[in-house]
């Protein structure tokens, strides 16, 4: 996930306290100043002093994040963003077992040429849940006879509190721990889970 700091911000003429948060392809700014910009909207990111400084437009931005902390913000903002393959740990040799329709061309992207052919060649399972309707079957098939051969499970649904909620409470209530959540699309988003036995 991204990183979060309370800050004295200057934007432009207007400065106060507010909440900083770094996402991955966005910068947000929460309290007396409410701003959203893209990463890629970010121009001239510097460190000066403990103060991370970039520009927007015709906007100079100085968010005071301490040292080292400004530099760790200005390095996570210059880095090339993660595919989403490589957000949800895809590559040939660690292939996802799939199950449900993927109709989203953003994971269906991220999926292309590392999908295996059989549970057990899997490093992890993803589900494709539509609805909270689909759960039970798919807590049925993680607790059927291939259970242990699942070392994680992505679950991907698409946004909103309460698919989120249902979800999360199920696989909870089942042993499973959610570690690691990820944007999959505009629609979509995907919480990676860890068996009971690994939790």
């Amino acid at each position: 996930m991204g990183r979060e700091a309370n800050c004295h911000a200057c934007v432009g003429a207007e400065r106060a306290d507010a909440k900083a948060l770094l996402e991955s392809t966005e910068l947000i700014l929460r309290g007396a100043i409410k701003r959203r910009w893209p990463l890629s909207a970010l121009e001239a990111v510097r460190v000066e002093g403990d103060a991370l400084c970039f520009n927007v437009g015709p906007e100079l931005v100085t968010l005071q994040l301490g040292s080292p902390e400004a530099g760790k913000w200005a390095d996570r903002i210059a880095a090339p963003p993660k595919s989403l393959a490589a957000k949800l740990g895809l590559a040939p040799e660690r292939p996802a077992w799939v199950l449900g329709t993927v109709a989203d061309a953003a994971l269906a992207d991220a999926l292309a040429g590392h999908t295996a052919p059989t549970p057990a060649a899997a490093t992890q399972w993803l589900a494709v849940l539509e609805e909270a309707a689909e759960l039970p079957a798919l807590l049925s098939r993680l607790q059927g006879p291939q259970s242990e051969a699942v070392p994680a499970l992505w679950a991907v649904y698409p946004k909103g509190g309460a698919m989120d909620a249902a979800v999360r409470t199920q696989l909870r209530a089942a042993g499973w721990r959610d570690v690691k959540a990820c944007a999959v699309s505009e629609r979509l988003t995907a919480t990676r889970y860890l068996p009971p036995a690994a939790a």
